[in-house]
């Protein structure tokens, strides 16, 4: 028993946020920068609290959600777009410690211009799913989807496309 106490200790000190929809120990870091080589710039450390702040000149956003899971939420609750048809990431660097992916700017266009009301619709319809990752209460996507929300009106007035740090 005290193997299990221990592991989850360790696993605990990996996740900056809370450890709710995602791998142990994988975090993800969307942040947002003009072009690809300046994105592949940004992680100069893999420590959380030495990252620095991204292309925006905040910190950026940590989460325990795959990239790919937020690139769904958002196309498949407010574009309409069946998940088999969610474009892909573009992988911009793949080093032995990290990863620095692209996410298409569909992904946060179309949150710019909804109201309350299309946000609360879309997390609904990400409730209903079957078979994703990511938060499954309708309630968790509506605020994840808000914070989205606020990171795609940032990006858009700095002119930057949205980036994701990953790192274990």
């Amino acid at each position: 028993m005290d193997g299990m106490d221990y592991t989850d200790r360790g696993a605990d000190q990996l996740r900056p946020g809370s450890g709710n929809g995602g791998r142990v120990g994988v975090t993800y870091k969307y942040f947002g920068a003009p072009d690809g080589a300046t994105a592949a710039r940004v992680p100069i450390s893999m420590r959380p609290e030495e990252l620095g702040g991204d292309e925006l000149g905040m910190n950026g956003m940590f989460t325990k959600i795959k990239p790919e899971t937020m690139a769904a939420m958002v196309l498949t609750g407010i574009e309409g777009i069946p998940l088999h048809k969610v474009p892909p990431l573009e992988l911009v660097v793949l080093h032995p410690d990290y990863a620095v992916v692209r996410l298409p700017m569909t992904v946060v266009d179309p949150l710019r211009g909804i109201g309350e009301e299309a946000v609360g619709a879309a997390a609904f319809i990400w409730s209903t799913v079957p078979d994703r990752g990511g938060p499954r209460d309708a309630y968790n996507v509506y605020q994840l989807l808000h914070e989205w929300q606020d990171f795609s009106h940032r990006l858009h007035e700095a002119g930057h496309q949205p980036y994701c740090l990953v790192w274990p």
